[in-house]
């Protein structure tokens, strides 16, 4: 599976997660895990959405095993941050450092998008930089 295809699956799941918790906040008028919600539609969907369109416009790093570790990375730290940010909200003051663990794992992920969306290695044509010529019949 690319990266893209990953970034993609995992971007939808994610938003009909925020939906779906958007819904049970809105049924049970109990709206304490609306920073969760928010949280998860942004890392979640959006950004996950966002990092696929770029890796399918290079298909050089969306077949590359770090593009995928890297939106395998990201989503692990999405579903950690969320879990501990509702914890918060709903009171759970031990979830802290969980909260601050995956804030940096997140941190991580999107270091590792930066080394790769600024490493011409992979961005690049691998075979040459130079553009491609064809000969004159």
């Amino acid at each position: 599976m690319t990266a893209s295809q990953l970034s993609f699956r995992a971007a939808v799941l994610f938003a009909l997660i925020g939906i779906g918790m958007g819904i049970f906040m809105g049924i049970s008028r109990d709206h304490s895990i609306m920073p969760a919600h928010a949280h998860l539609n942004l890392l979640g969907w959006v950004s996950l959405f966002l990092f696929g369109i770029y890796y399918r416009l290079h298909p050089a790093l969306d077949e590359s095993r770090l593009a995928t570790a890297q939106v395998g990375i990201w989503s692990l730290g999405t579903v950690v941050l969320i879990i501990a940010v509702a914890a918060i909200h709903m009171g759970y003051t031990a979830f802290d450092p969980l909260a601050a663990a995956s804030s940096l794992v997140l941190l991580g992920a999107m270091m590792l998008f930066a080394v790769l969306v600024f490493r011409p290695a992979l961005t690049m044509n691998r075979t040459s930089s130079a553009p491609a010529l064809t000969p004159a019949e």
